[in-house]
């Protein structure tokens, strides 16, 4: 059998060198290893800051509560609308697919006070209202937010209310 010596500043560094691989290893974690990422753009909808608009709020609280709207339109009355979309992709060198987009609308009475706040995205492939959790109905408004909103989870004209 061999006898082995070994000095006492071999140990230390080989001590010191097994210290700093499980340290470095230690950072590792399954995230680390998933190159997935998800992408959120345009206006991320923040509950605090929604509850600064209650109804009956005026266009130029909405204006500095919410900031300018990504579109506005007039129906009926002016409706501003913030639109959000979530993105996903495998890898960082993929493409992006969408996975969600929503709409939160803002509805003026005549007055240009806030008569009601609306929050649309698609579920069941139709358009629906997160806020009153229900699918609205027809009008041109829908239309509109049905056009949209028809890029997530199926045909456009699965969007549109009676699926035109």
């Amino acid at each position: 059998m061999a006898d082995f010596k070994h000095r006492p500043g071999q140990l230390i560094v080989g001590a010191c060198a097994l210290a700093v691989a499980a340290t470095a290893l230690g950072g590792c974690t399954t995230a680390d290893l998933n190159p997935s990422e998800t992408i959120a753009q345009g206006y991320v909808i923040d509950e605090q800051t929604l509850e600064l608009v209650p109804e009956g709020s005026s266009r130029e609280q909405v204006l500095l509560a919410l900031g300018s709207p990504s579109t506005t339109a007039t129906f009926d009355t002016e409706v501003f609308y913030y639109i959000s979309q979530t993105r996903r992709r495998g890898a960082a060198f993929m493409k992006a697919r969408l996975v969600d987009q929503r709409v939160l609308a803002v509805y003026f009475n005549a007055e240009s006070t806030v008569e009601r706040i609306a929050h649309y995205g698609m579920k069941d492939g139709r358009v629906f209202d997160f806020v009153t959790r229900t699918t609205p109905t027809g009008g041109k408004d829908i239309s509109f937010l049905g056009q949209l909103l028809a890029g997530v989870g199926g045909s456009p004209a699965s969007a549109l209310p009676g699926g035109r």
